[in-house]
């Protein structure tokens, strides 16, 4: 069903649990796994690294230590994720990465907002529903990482036939 699934990963706990619903289904679709680190970059963080230099550099160092353990996370899982880091508007980015490496299906974790918060900054979401090519997963599914190891294992295991009546 779908080959390549981009999973937008941000280092949150929502984050984390898109990333364990995402990399399930990519199991039990044998696609491929596109994980993305968007950097989001304003006129507040670039206001940041004007007066303290060196803020930027700081939060991509911290975002690669996310896509690192992102990866290593999968990896010890048997998954062999492709990592890119951006910096940029994340739904735009998400948007441009999606397109860039022809996903099938982008997941992006679900972070509630207030109204005004919605308002004033919108939502990645929303953006995304409207600008995507392709299937848009909204993760929430409260997935443990114990409850992810077992369902990996399900979706590993070949598929039982069935016997035919004697």
């Amino acid at each position: 069903m779908y080959q390549r699934v981009l999973l937008a990963y941000d280092g949150t706990a929502d984050g984390a649990l898109a990333l364990r619903e995402g990399a399930l289904l990519a199991k039990q679709c044998c696609a491929q796994i596109i994980l993305l680190a968007v950097v989001p970059e304003s006129a507040g963080t670039r206001l940041a690294d004007g007066v303290y230099a060196g803020a930027v550099a700081q939060q991509i160092d911290t975002y690669k230590e996310l896509l690192a353990g992102a990866v290593a996370w999968l990896e010890a899982r048997g998954y062999r994720p492709v990592a890119k880091l951006v910096v940029g508007e994340p739904a735009p980015v998400i948007g441009a990465v999606a397109e860039e490496v022809a996903a099938d299906l982008v997941v992006v974790a679900h972070h509630r907002q207030g109204f005004l918060s919605r308002w004033w900054s919108g939502s990645t979401d929303s953006y995304l529903s409207d600008h995507l090519g392709c299937t848009l997963l909204i993760a929430r599914n409260p997935l443990t990482e114990e409850a992810f190891d077992a369902a990996a294992q399900v979706a590993a295991a070949p598929p039982q036939q069935a016997s035919s009546p004697a």
